[in-house]
């Protein structure tokens, strides 16, 4: 395996490399992650658990398909944020620092939401890690905000 280094061409400082490795280290791992949690559901549904295919499971089945798609997804974006950074390294350290800070958060916060919410339904209810969503929705939107004011300021 050959060593990630800063070439001369490289048109990142060493501190944009740090958050560009960041963030591909945390992407490609949660995608792996999350991808074995797909593959985990998977097989529970293949062979019939019933505490997880069973009608009165719907809830669960559903929180725990949604927590395994937004961990999938933001994996990608945290791909996506690396290669934002590699391209406009001129995007401030305080819209970037913030950003990377508010992209770790919901990746962790919102499926932990719907994960934490499929144990202990009520009858049909999401358990009480439900209340997660809000402060990850919050995050993204943060996120995402920050990521596309500094793009659009970075001509």
């Amino acid at each position: 395996m050959l060593p990630v280094t800063e070439t001369a061409t490289s048109p990142c400082s060493s501190d944009c490399q740090g958050y560009v490795r960041r963030h591909l280290r945390f992407g490609w791992w949660s995608l792996l992650v999350f991808l074995t949690l797909g593959i985990l559901l998977e097989s529970f549904h293949g062979f019939k658990a019933a505490w997880f295919v069973n009608v009165d499971q719907e809830t669960r089945r559903l929180l725990w398909r949604l927590a395994h798609a937004h961990g999938t997804f933001f994996a990608l974006v945290h791909i996506a944020f690396a290669a934002t950074v590699f391209l406009m390294p001129a995007l401030q350290l305080g819209l970037r620092r913030a950003a990377s800070w508010c992209l770790m958060a919901v990746s962790i916060v919102l499926p932990s939401g719907f994960f934490f919410g499929g144990f202990g339904v009520y009858g049909g209810d999401p358990g009480l890690g439900i209340f997660l969503l809000p402060v990850g929705a919050v995050m993204l939107f943060i996120a995402v905000f920050i990521i596309a004011w500094g793009a659009t300021a970075n001509r």
